[in-house]
């Protein structure tokens, strides 16, 4: 009855009334504040999801309307957030309208908080045009000080304006390709722990701007998930996997095979996206009585099915650690069998397109490797965005594109172009001021 009760104060409190074709919102002194976001998260043709926090027990609905339209605003189911989220939501937005701009808001028990964020939902083009031209950002390794809890010493993370620099380059979409936040020592021993370090890093000024601008998607590598290099033996894969479904807004969990982990898939314009969880099966490479793996068998049958069945220019396989780097080091693909694995089976179904985008390195690079039957595989590292820097050009990877390499922090746009049946990549990697380091465009005809 209270959330009816709530609602009810909501309409009181927002006028509905369209003034020059949109809502006008009253916003009133409220107790309840907004900690971060909104974010925008997965947004399809006919859906959208919304994540956002406050500082304490509230009632949270999410109005919304779309632009220059008569009909009324509309609002979201009332959630009652408390402490077992941080005090944070998703609301799942649906029965939108392709191709199309609307505008959300914030109500907390009753008030309008924070700022009005535009969603725009996907373009119905298939069968009717070419795919829109748009743009992704990827990058990795943010790391957020906070020395209350950090190591004794110099902060690890620093240079911050780079989310704004990303905000700045008006991207269609963001990827988070794992490290997203960084678990202390102090965090990986309780749920609230990684509650914690997430309300913490997801509170950045800087990253309002990002989180507010487009569709956010990510994938978690280690320091998401536990302690350093932390493999399935690591106990809390439950508290990793419940605070991760919590912060971020994805558009599912668990890829369709019935292991348990927190991958998934989606499309944007023509464009596919893999997201691949590269830590809930894995077995380090210093067992000698194992197997040792990455993704394990079912997660690789689903990848290499759904890339058979793809039509996609460009397939892009999210997955936190390295790929096509021959070097095993550190936690790269090369230090396990299933690296060749993958690479044998793309060439055995005749599989094109594929590109791989990772982190984790903290130095940016790019891979290239031809298969004897002509298609090319790419390997696009991106890292960090606030985490140390580490220049690895002494390390022999033999697949390196010349002039790649970036041990700076930095991030990457992927500009998605051209008709149909001619599309192109033009990847530009950006410094943390948003100025250009080195660029390559891919055409997909050539993969």
């Amino acid at each position: 009855m209270n959330k009816y009760v709530s609602l009810i104060s909501t309409v009181i409190l927002i006028s509905l009334s369209i003034v020059g074709c949109k809502p006008q919102v009253s916003v009133s002194e409220s107790e309840t504040n907004l900690m971060s976001g909104p974010m925008i998260g997965h947004v399809s043709m006919r859906s959208a999801s919304v994540w956002a926090q406050v500082d304490m027990k509230a009632e949270l609905c999410l109005l919304y309307w779309e632009e220059g339209a008569e009909e009324p605003a509309k609002c979201s189911e009332v959630v009652e957030v408390d402490a077992s989220t941080a005090f944070s939501t998703q609301f799942d937005l649906g029965y939108l309208e392709p191709g199309r701009d609307y505008e959300a808001v914030l109500v907390a028990n009753g008030t309008a908080i924070g700022d009005t964020i535009t969603i725009t939902t996907q373009t119905l083009w298939d069968y009717r045009m070419d795919p829109p031209a748009f743009k992704a950002v990827v990058g990795s390794c943010a790391f957020i000080n906070d020395s209350i809890y950090d190591r004794p010493g110099k902060g690890y993370g620093g240079e911050y304006e780079v989310f704004e620099s990303i905000t700045t380059a008006e991207p269609d979409m963001m990827l988070w390709l794992g490290d997203n936040i960084y678990l202390r020592e102090v965090d990986v021993q309780s749920y609230t722990g990684y509650l914690y370090r997430y309300s913490h890093m997801r509170s950045l000024p800087e990253m309002q701007g990002l989180l507010k601008a487009c569709p956010n998607y990510a994938i978690w590598d280690d320091h998401d998930y536990g302690p350093n290099d932390a493999d399935m033996s690591w106990i809390h894969r439950d508290w990793a996997q419940e605070a991760f479904k919590a912060f971020w807004a994805n558009p599912s969990y668990g890829v369709p095979s019935g292991a348990n982990n927190v991958g998934t898939a989606f499309r944007f314009s023509d464009v596919e996206f893999y997201l691949l969880d590269n830590r809930s099966h894995r077995i380090h490479p210093n067992n000698r009585t194992q197997d040792i793996h990455v993704l394990g068998d079912e997660q690789i049958d689903w990848l290499i099915a759904v890339l058979n069945k793809s039509r996609a220019p460009f397939k892009m396989v999210a997955v936190g650690g390295q790929f096509l780097n021959d070097v095993a080091r550190h936690e790269n693909m090369a230090n396990f069998p299933e690296r060749q694995e993958i690479i044998d089976r793309i060439e055995e179904e005749h599989i094109h397109g594929v590109i791989f985008l990772t982190g984790d390195r903290h130095c940016t690079e790019m891979s290239r490797l031809e298969l004897e039957g002509g298609a090319v595989i790419h390997d696009l590292t991106v890292s960090p965005l606030t985490s140390h820097t580490y220049d690895n050009l002494d390390e022999n990877n033999t697949l390196r594109i010349e002039g790649t390499s970036t041990p700076v922090r930095n991030f990457a746009e992927l500009n998605f172009s051209g008709p149909r049946k001619d599309r192109s990549c033009e990847i530009v990697v950006k410094n943390a001021m948003g100025e250009e380091v080195w660029s390559k465009v891919l055409r997909a005809k050539e993969l």
